[in-house]
């Protein structure tokens, strides 16, 4: 079964590391590198497990967990597994006291990591299959991440990876403005090179993909001077 993964973590070889192993289980991944874009990227999807780095900087892997765990119904049931090269036993005991569901300490091999998450996630119940509905919808776009596959109006759209991230994303919180900023960390770990222009590229291939006419689009909408948002009705 797959899951969404968020990874935190602030060196980007050993987040590039954990992404594809993530992809190579079958899973999706997000990447940040910061305390702050984890909790906002935890908040917007809602992903099924944090794989959290404790030395993170902006805020500490204790802060976000802190965080998360306080959040109510939102985030407190994100699955947590810390990852750090601290090892001591106050930091593991406060790290699980925070809310943690696992810990584990540097150097790791990919293998016992992928285990471990396969272990977390099958004792918290937060893998995709296990949901009670883990399709997101918005009017008339569907976006199943169990099958990594979007339809629109009932015809499957064929999605990048990126472009299926920024739409999961949306369809999530329709009518909701995103920044071209917010819109780019939905892509993190899959095109590590993007800058928020490529957004506008990304955005303009799924008019072309969900809306019958893109040069007028009702579905994908643009909000001048602050980003796009996904409409929550039908066109």
């Amino acid at each position: 079964m797959c899951a969404h993964v968020l990874v935190a973590e602030d060196d980007e070889m050993q987040a590039e590391l954990i992404r594809r192993s993530l992809l190579a289980e079958g899973h999706t991944a997000t990447v940040v590198h910061d305390g702050a874009a984890a909790l906002d990227a935890a908040r917007r999807l809602r992903p099924d497990l944090v794989v959290l780095d404790l030395m993170l900087p902006v805020i500490d892997g204790f802060g976000v967990c802190r965080v998360l765990r306080a959040k109510g119904p939102d985030t407190s049931d994100i699955a947590v597994l810390m990852l750090t090269a601290r090892s001591e036993e106050d930091d593991v005991l406060l790290g699980l006291e925070l809310g943690a569901d696992d810990y584990m300490t540097k150097p790791y091999s990919p293998r016992e990591l992928m285990a471990r998450i396969r272990t977390v996630l099958r004792r918290s119940g937060r893998t995709v299959g296990v949901r009670d509905d883990p399709v997101v919808r918005a009017g008339g776009i569907v976006v199943d991440p169990a099958r990594h596959e979007v339809r629109c109006d009932g015809l499957p759209v064929e999605c990048t990876p990126a472009e299926f991230q920024i739409l999961l994303a949306m369809a999530g919180e329709p009518e909701r403005v995103f920044t071209r900023r917010q819109l780019l960390e939905c892509t993190r770990g899959i095109d590590r090179a993007s800058t928020e222009r490529a957004v506008d590229v990304h955005i303009m291939n799924l008019r072309k993909k969900i809306e019958a006419d893109p040069r007028r689009p009702v579905r994908l909408l643009t909000v001048f001077g602050v980003g796009y948002k996904l409409s929550g009705g039908r066109p």
